[in-house]
């Protein structure tokens, strides 16, 4: 069944890709110039040349003559893919300018920290030489530009400046005509370019055809990337967007051996407020909730974290690096949580071979093997593909608990042309497990004292007779670029996504009797369930000045769509616990409640965003979003409602001296609650309003990247009880949270890497007829803090030796809203040893080093949840 719908999928994927092209290749082709681009080399009719691997000096013909590709030969290197146009390819930092005297003239070198795909586009102007280095971004500590005069005999200047925020330009001049020019490649510092002049070499125009080149830069440092998209949508260096913005690299994910999307947020000092064994995602952010419907997918929405009692499973199989946007994110995204989302960025194909197989086991029977198989499928490198797989099983430290999991991920790209790719993608996932969502343990006799002693944290509250669970779950998906110029792209994605749920039953903890020991539990049975998913989006990016004014223009529109099938729900009673002496495998009791329920969301919504460079060092961003949402649920009664809400933002850059970044910022969400108030009318959106402001800085010559940012939001329209009709509820609700959060990731030197994260929240209630007004938001620390460093001995005898150290702080959290309980705070440390030699790695992680017992967070007063106990996991990899 799971494999149709995909086939089916990816039929009507195609249909619908073909449709989009027919519809706006005309009509753009029409409204918008062609221009003489090169984005890759090109071939003309006088110049029908095959790539080849050779050197050759540069003429002054016009058409590109190399591209760079770096070749290091590490999985936090390779995974980073360049894609079709300047939006989604990662800009690489041009650190410095080096100019060496050689036997035939100079050398230009053009460090870069980084190891992304570089595309390097040369011509000749009357006695200069200029290339343009696509996807980099040049940045000295002095400056964004680089002038010497006079370097030797023959060369009048020598210049490097940035022509926009993805393009550096290299000007070569000469006295007497345009020199020649021969790129190298490096092993240990960058691009490299062999500087002729005419006056020992005569340059005979069009003798040399376009070229590719393998060039091998330096290791990157792993956990600093410069820029991400979801803060625009757009490529955009993280010092120009006025919104905090952090991510976590596939270096980090693999350094910690993190399995959870949870695992992974735990490094910006963000929590959960659900045990971790739970396989989906909730965690907080400033304050609030961020679930379902802030989770994102290589950009496009993924409401599928909680499906139905279940939370939808993500494997970081599959992943390249988490980028989260903190605060408002409707102006992009739509309905959502005013504390942020976080995007799960997956890996794209090489065109690069590269393989990998993986093993781990540890504590509580952990199995995993994985493998990452990509490359090219065709010589000419037009057809790529990747393919991810893992196998996992485990026991856990609650007892009676397991999981099994079975996981795979295709994926396909094809790039006919320069200017167009398709690239279409697969995900299945297969797990049974004996748990169907988090159960925790009360409160009394864990962080708050039993007259019958501490409660055993690794007791078990449901019924292992009982609870069982098989999820199957898929996603297809595709995405369609085109560059109609330089300066104007179209980009189309779709995903849909499924998950099915044969019978299934699960036995729930309720309450704590008054002897404070024996546990009331009732069980819920599931019939067969399915749910589904389609986001899709398309949008158009797009470059050009109005006077001074450089614009970068967004302009888009997305659909979201979110289905669950009719399916009956049964409640019945069962048998209490004795929590101190479980016995399982009783009886069940009577039928409580009987009902089919079935549920239909859609979202659509328009959006545009401008980002304005007003000078070099003064940036605006300006954007709004208009979304109507459709949502119907029929359960007991039928509940069907429509509303739309508009979302702003509107920021500001200011760069005194370009490593720092000064930035201020307004935004708002918006979220939809389902229900009506005493007079039948629907509840209006909750909305989310941000003020922020922010510093941030790139030190130690780009290698570390820092940000502070200062914050209020308040959440309004909250739905609380009305005081004049107890049986129903008003939107008067609001909360609101301040705070200071500060961030740092980079490298302090050779194979010394952080990442480290401070977070202070003073988030309330600020009005409500429920809650007393000035009560803490639940399961929100005070304060937070997260550091995270690996060392690798980068030469010598003990090359590729090295550790890690981590240590995690959250401060005391209110269990709940009327803050009738506090779980205290805690410090986790982990750490790690490392091996690696050429093709080999070896890892031994170590979680909760020192076994401490902490509480992660609480659903109410009778369900909190342990964090993980100590454990140990061993990794052996092999990679060619």
């Amino acid at each position: 069944m799971a494999v149709e719908k995909l086939f089916v999928l990816f039929r009507r994927c195609l249909l619908f890709t073909a449709s989009i092209v027919a519809y706006t290749l005309p009509v753009l082709s029409q409204e918008i110039p062609k221009t003489d681009r090169q984005l890759l080399p090109r071939q003309t009719a006088a110049n029908q040349v095959k790539p080849t691997q050779k050197i050759y000096s540069l003429s002054d013909m016009q058409s590109a003559f190399t591209s760079a590709t770096y070749l290091l030969r590490t999985p936090r290197d390779q995974n980073k893919v360049s894609q079709l146009s300047q939006a989604t390819i990662p800009v690489v930092s041009v650190t410095d300018v080096k100019i060496n005297t050689t036997d035939k003239g100079i050398e230009i070198i053009l460090v870069t920290p980084s190891s992304e795909k570089l595309s390097v586009f040369g011509k000749v102007e009357g006695n200069s030489y200029v290339a343009d280095v696509k996807n980099a971004h040049f940045q000295l500590t002095s400056g964004e530009s680089f002038q010497q005069s006079k370097p030797s005999a023959g060369i009048a200047l020598v210049t490097v400046t940035n022509v926009d925020t993805n393009t550096v330009r290299l000007t070569v001049v000469g006295k007497t005509g345009a020199p020649v020019v021969e790129l190298f490649d490096n092993q240990t510092q960058g691009l490299v370019f062999g500087v002729t002049s005419t006056a020992t070499t005569q340059q005979t125009p069009g003798e040399n055809p376009a070229i590719e080149l393998e060039v091998i830069a330096p290791p990157d440092t792993g956990y600093r990337v410069p820029d991400a998209t979801t803060g625009t949508r757009t490529n955009t260096l993280n010092r120009d967007i006025p919104q905090t913005v952090q991510v976590v690299p596939r270096a980090v994910i693999d350094d910690q051996a993190d399995k959870r999307v949870g695992d992974v947020l735990r490094n910006l000092g963000i929590g959960q407020n659900s045990e971790p064994s739970r396989l989906g995602e909730s965690v907080i952010i400033r304050g609030f909730d961020v679930e379902a419907s802030n989770s994102l997918r290589d950009g496009l929405r993924d409401n599928f974290t909680s499906f139905i009692g279940t939370p939808f499973q993500n494997d970081l199989a599959n992943i390249e690096r988490v980028e989260v946007l903190r605060g408002p994110a409707s102006v992009l995204y739509g309905n959502g949580s005013p504390g942020g989302v976080y995007n799960l960025v997956t890996k794209q194909p090489l065109s690069t071979p590269y393989y990998s197989i993986q093993g781990n086991v540890g504590s509580y029977s952990l199995y995993k093997s994985s493998i990452d198989f990509t490359g090219p499928l065709t010589t000419d490198k037009k057809l790529l593909y990747r393919f991810n797989a893992d196998y996992e099983n485990s026991g856990s430290y609650i007892n009676h608990v397991y999981a099994e999991r079975t996981f795979f991920a295709p994926v396909i790209s094809w790039q006919p042309s320069r200017d167009t790719k398709l690239t279409v993608s697969g995900e299945y996932l297969n797990s049974r497990q004996a748990e169907l969502s988090p159960l925790g343990l009360p409160a009394i006799g864990t962080i708050l004292p039993n007259p019958n002693g501490k409660i055993s944290p690794n007791t078990y509250v449901g019924d292992p007779t009982q609870d069982r669970e098989k999820v199957t779950q898929g996603r297809a998906s595709y995405k369609f670029e085109h560059n109609f110029s330089d300066q104007w792209s179209l980009y189309n994605s779709l995903s849909y996504a499924f998950a099915e749920r044969p019978y299934t039953t699960n036995v729930t903890p309720t309450s704590l009797e008054a002897d404070n020991r024996t546990v009331d539990r009732f069980e819920q049975i599931w019939g067969p369930t399915s749910v589904s998913n389609l986001s899709q989006d398309t949008h158009v990016v797009g470059k050009f000045n109005t006077g001074s004014l450089e614009h970068q223009l967004l302009v888009g529109v997305d659909w979201y769509q979110r289905i669950v099938s009719p399916y009956s729900f049964v409640v019945r009673t069962f048998p209490s616990l004795d929590i101190y002496n479980p016995v399982y495998g009783q009886t069940p009791g009577d039928f409580l409640d009987t009902r089919k329920d079935k549920e239909r969301i859609d979202d659509l919504g328009i959006y545009f965003q401008d980002q304005l460079a007003i000078a070099p060092n003064l940036k605006l961003v300006l954007g709004g979003r208009g979304d109507f949402v459709d949502q119907k649920t029929i359960a007991t009664s039928v509940s069907e409602q429509s509303n739309s809400a508009f979302s702003p933002r509107l920021g500001i850059v200011y760069q005194p001296i370009p490593p720092v970044s000064l930035y201020a910022s307004y935004s708002r969400s918006f979220d939809q609650p389902l229900g009506t108030d005493v007079n039948n009318n629907s509840f209006e959106p909750t909305r989310g309003t941000q003020y922020e402001v922010g510093v941030k800085t790139d030190l130690l010559n780009n290698k570390l990247s820092a940000t502070l940012a200062l914050y209020q939001l308040t959440q309004s329209n909250i739905v609380t009880t009305d005081i004049n009709d107890p049986t129903y509820s008003i939107q008067v609700g609001e909360q609101r949270s301040r705070g200071v959060e500060l961030f740092f990731t980079g490298e302090l030197a050779p194979g010394w890497n952080i990442i480290a994260a401070y977070n202070y929240t003073d988030g309330r209630v600020t009005r409500d007829n429920t809650y007393k007004v000035g009560s803490l938001l639940a399961n929100t620390p005070e304060n937070s803090a997260s550091l995270w460093t690996t060392y690798i001995i980068p030469k010598g005898k003990l090359q590729g030796l090295g550790g890690g150290l981590g240590v995690f702080y959250f401060g005391d959290r209110e269990g709940d809203l009327t803050n009738t309980y506090t779980l205290p705070s805690y410090v986790r440390t982990d750490a790690a040893l490392y091996y690696r030699h050429n093709h080999f790695q070896a890892a031994l992680n170590f979680q909760n080093l020192f076994d401490v017992l902490y509480y992660e967070g609480a659903y109410n007063i009778n369900r909190v949840f342990r964090g993980e106990p100590f454990g140990v996991e061993a990794t052996l990899k092999w990679q060619l």
